[in-house]
């Protein structure tokens, strides 16, 4: 069987949206806590969500080249579960910014009821972010299953 980097690739991506759900998981726990600290856990959860979003835009092109079509000719509601998928990924990563934009603010800000809403607000995104990324892989993993590359 020859080497097939787009395979890979979808491999890789799999798994990376696997741990990027899990490791948006992590600063939804830890926010909970008012004066909780989560600096690495915010920072490793939005990387994996970029990285898995970044490396998952860069298989598109192969995707709708290879895929697409025959997908939607045998099965188009699993077309349309990887059309969702990709717009429920999409909304993780922009939550997941949101998330660490805000709580990066809230250490800058003198007001400790601003600073207070900023870190419920980076809780909440990052709940949204965790629970859309979730969705996300599944999602992935129920079309992966049905076709690859």
């Amino acid at each position: 069987m020859p080497f097939d980097a787009v395979r890979v690739g979808e491999h890789v991506h799999g798994h990376l949206g696997w741990l990027a759900a899990i490791a948006l998981t992590h600063p939804a726990v830890l926010l909970r806590r008012t004066g909780r600290r989560a600096h690495l856990s915010v920072a490793l959860g939005v990387a994996l969500a970029t990285l898995a979003g970044a490396l998952g835009a860069t298989l598109y092109p192969a995707y709708r080249e290879r895929l697409r079509q025959p997908i939607f000719a045998t099965a188009a509601s699993m077309g349309y579960l990887f059309e969702r998928k990709e717009h429920l990924a999409f909304g993780a990563i922009l939550l997941a910014w949101v998330g660490a934009v805000a709580y990066a603010a809230q250490f800058r800000c003198d007001d400790v009821g601003i600073a207070d809403a900023l870190r419920k607000a980076a809780h909440w995104a990052f709940v949204g972010a965790a629970f859309l990324a979730i969705v996300t892989a599944v999602l992935g993993t129920v079309v992966a299953s049905y076709r690859t590359f």
